[in-house]
């Protein structure tokens, strides 16, 4: 493998749209046309089709995950599929649509830069596109790209596609989503999708891997506000680094280089960076998502848990929160249970307060007088825990703001939360 494949950005990015919506199709014409499928799948696809008597290659076939699953005609879960073209890599977290999946796509989505909404253009925007771009824009994914898909089944009508973006720019003025595009597409054909279509002379924007290729995903990343939770503390003692002490774990923001004057949270203490260490070198500078070992110049008592960050520049310390939570247990929210939150590389115990209220994801109204949490519910609660965090708003860092629930019983994850302030 390359140094300059493993140089190229990656752009992780989620799917969404109702059932029959054609997001399988799509991605299998993605990886079909950018060339991303090997021969004996595609022969597989092929030999399939023909089974089930269809006059094409059907191409949602290359991502309908299992094969019990295919007979059913249903997707569950999250599938996650791996595609590279020459000028970028990507990850696909392709959800399900149906309502009782909504925690799927939160899982799917919580990490994504960008969002492919799907939309079909029989049918214009529909309580599921509605639905899927709140929860986008709850986890302030900061690219949307909305896909007029079945376009041939319209006869590509500019018309129709016009009608379709100002319906969705109606709903989604009540969102906080600053970067939205829309292409009109044909899965099934293949119109916009890798390769500009002439049945839509009317549209001059980017093709759908283009835009995918080229959008501007650096600034994604919150590169001010100096962040960096320690995962473990790295002391070699063999003879060549007998004296060494790292600091290792995962920028969650901003920018750090040797020589800045860091505090180091709980305790207050200030230093200085000595080195920033890769796996292969030293740095000059290090920033957000990078993986590295920091060393101060002082010896200070630093453990998993703790942060590094800036004298001037600090995240809020609290052990009362705000949060959105999303639900993903079928167990229900048990009233003042205790559970484990994790947060960052941090780990307390914590308990739910009060709900304050639910949302309806399909009208986005508040309903305050139901207090019950159940499966794929998305609530806004106040929490208690037993230690101070380090944390900032989700809506400034999605790494600091941003914490998951544990039952202590069973250790599955219960709930994904979104820290407000």
């Amino acid at each position: 493998m390359s140094d300059s494949y493993l140089d190229m950005q990656l752009l992780r990015f989620t799917t969404a749209g109702s059932v029959d919506d054609g997001k399988s199709t799509l991605i299998g014409r993605l990886l079909y046309d950018s060339k991303s499928i090997f021969e004996d799948q595609l022969d597989a696809v092929e030999s399939s089709s023909k089974k089930r008597g269809v006059d094409h290659v059907d191409l949602a076939l290359l991502t309908d995950g299992l094969r019990d699953e295919r007979e059913q005609g249903i997707t569950i879960d999250v599938a996650y599929r791996y595609f590279a073209t020459p000028k970028r890599k990507f990850i696909i977290a392709d959800t399900p649509g149906h309502i009782q999946y909504t925690r799927n796509m939160v899982t799917g989505a919580s990490t994504a830069n960008l969002a492919l909404i799907l939309v079909d253009a029989r049918n214009g925007v529909v309580e599921q596109t509605c639905r899927h771009s709140f929860i986008a824009s709850l986890l302030q994914i900061p690219h949307l790209v909305v896909c007029i898909n079945k376009m041939d089944l319209v006869d590509y009508s500019e018309q129709r596609f016009e009608e379709i973006v100002e319906q969705y720019k109606a709903f989604a003025a009540k969102l906080n989503v600053s970067d939205i595009r829309f292409v009109p597409i044909s899965a099934l054909h293949g119109d916009n999708v890798v390769n500009r279509s002439e049945n839509t002379p009317w549209y001059n924007g980017e093709t759908l891997l283009h835009t995918l290729e080229t959008i501007h995903i650096d600034s994604d990343q919150d590169h001010v506000n100096a962040r960096f939770p320690v995962q473990t503390v790295i002391r070699p003692k063999s003879d060549k680094y007998h004296d060494y002490r790292g600091y290792a774990g995962r920028i969650a923001g901003g920018v750090y280089k040797p020589g800045d004057k860091v505090t180091v949270l709980p305790s207050g203490f200030t230093s200085k960076i000595k080195s920033i260490d890769s796996y292969t070198e030293s740095l000059s500078e290090a920033f957000a998502p990078m993986s590295v070992t920091i060393t101060l110049e002082d010896d200070i008592d630093i453990s998993r848990g703790d942060m590094i960050v800036r004298p001037n520049n600090q995240p809020e310390v609290l052990q009362d929160l705000d949060v959105m939570l999303c639900w993903l247990n079928n167990k229900s929210a048990q009233p003042r249970a205790k559970y484990t939150l994790r947060h960052t590389t941090n780990e307390a115990r914590c308990m739910i307060k009060e709900v304050l209220y639910k949302v309806n994801i399909n009208t986005l109204h508040r309903i305050e007088d139901d207090k019950e949490i159940g499966m794929n519910d998305i609530v806004r609660v106040k929490m208690r825990v037993t230690k101070p965090l380090f944390v900032d708003a989700y809506n400034d860092n999605r790494n600091t703001g941003s914490i998951i629930l544990v039952d202590e019983s069973t250790n599955e994850t219960v709930a994904a939360g979104m820290i407000r302030l």
